[in-house]
């Protein structure tokens, strides 16, 4: 589910939560690392069986419809398309899913209904359900289509589910993009034949994958004093203070790739670095870091310093 810049990120993050020092207790920093990243497939799971709750909701208010004692000819014959939409009864039926969010102990739902009965509403309100409902066509496409705007458009963005998760879990808030961006990939490329466990896939793609989420924090974090006086080197005109923290703690942890990752190539982590840079730090904070970076490059290339072999030397 995790691939290597979402691995990145959440080492940045937890390097950032330590100030970036050279901790006396590096096990202390790995296990919060470790805890962070597990911690993103509870927020997966919750967040899928909100949508299996919703659905859940959507078959109670047709069925009480139909049971109503002055029911209107459409209300004892209601359209049951929504309820018939073959993603969400996936979801709902995918026993290994619901397996896992049962032993995770993560069905809040039905504490926090509320939350269900805003996001069945917002969803009957929506013109993107209005439109689905009208439609005399059915198929996986349709019904596929209509789960991943209702994600992208109503669930995503909701600010009380973002409340929500917040005062769940603070660094679920963080966890929030990178979740949801892999929900919605999930959804846009599952199958009619899709197995039970594409929607329970393993949190890393190999063990390598969380190897090196491990090694990364730890490298870094061992080689800080290091690699700022390399940063200061080349920032002669800066003030230190001057310098985004966040942005610091990213031309560490792409230095630390430059000296002990020998397999990955230096342009794979600058482009790696400047996109998180892009997303998690200040506007000018991309430009800053490529300029550092390649100053850096270039010395250790003359110096003989980059530590590349294999793969990392394309």
């Amino acid at each position: 589910m995790l691939n290597r810049r979402h691995i990145r990120i959440k080492v940045m993050q937890t390097i950032y939560a330590f100030n970036g020092t050279e901790s006396d207790d590096i096990k202390k920093d790995e296990r919060f690392l470790l805890q962070s990243l597990d911690s993103m497939y509870d927020l997966y799971l919750v967040i899928l069986a909100l949508l299996i709750e919703t659905h859940k909701r959507a078959e109670d208010h047709l069925n009480k419809s139909q049971k109503k004692f002055l029911a209107t000819q459409e209300e004892k014959n209601p359209n049951a398309k929504f309820v018939n939409n073959a993603v969400l009864q996936s979801l709902r039926n995918n026993q290994e899913l619901l397996e896992e969010i049962e032993s995770r102990k993560l069905n809040c739902w039905y504490l926090d209904f509320e939350y269900v009965e805003i996001i069945f509403k917002a969803i009957v309100d929506s013109d993107l359900y209005k439109e689905y409902m009208a439609s005399t066509t059915s198929s996986f496409k349709e019904d596929k289509e209509l789960v991943v705007d209702i994600f992208s458009e109503i669930i995503a963005p909701n600010e009380k589910l973002y409340d929500y998760f917040e005062d769940k879990k603070i660094t679920w808030v963080d966890d929030l993009p990178i979740v949801n961006t892999s929900i919605l990939k999930l959804l846009k490329k599952v199958k009619k034949d899709s197995p039970e466990s594409y929607f329970t896939p393993d949190l890393y793609k190999d063990l390598d994958d969380r190897d090196f989420a491990v090694d990364l924090l730890e490298k870094t974090l061992l080689n800080v004093s290091k690699y700022n006086a390399d940063i200061a080197k080349k920032t002669k005109n800066w003030d230190t203070e001057r310098i985004a923290s966040l942005d610091a703690v990213l031309l560490q942890m792409a230095i630390c790739e430059f000296q002990k990752f020998p397999s990955i190539p230096v342009k794979v982590t600058i482009n790696e670095y400047l996109e998180i840079a892009k997303e998690y730090s200040t506007p000018k904070s991309s430009i800053f870091i490529n300029g550092i970076l390649d100053k850096i490059v270039k010395e250790y290339t003359a110096e003989d310093k980059l530590n590349k072999i294999g793969r990392g030397l394309m």
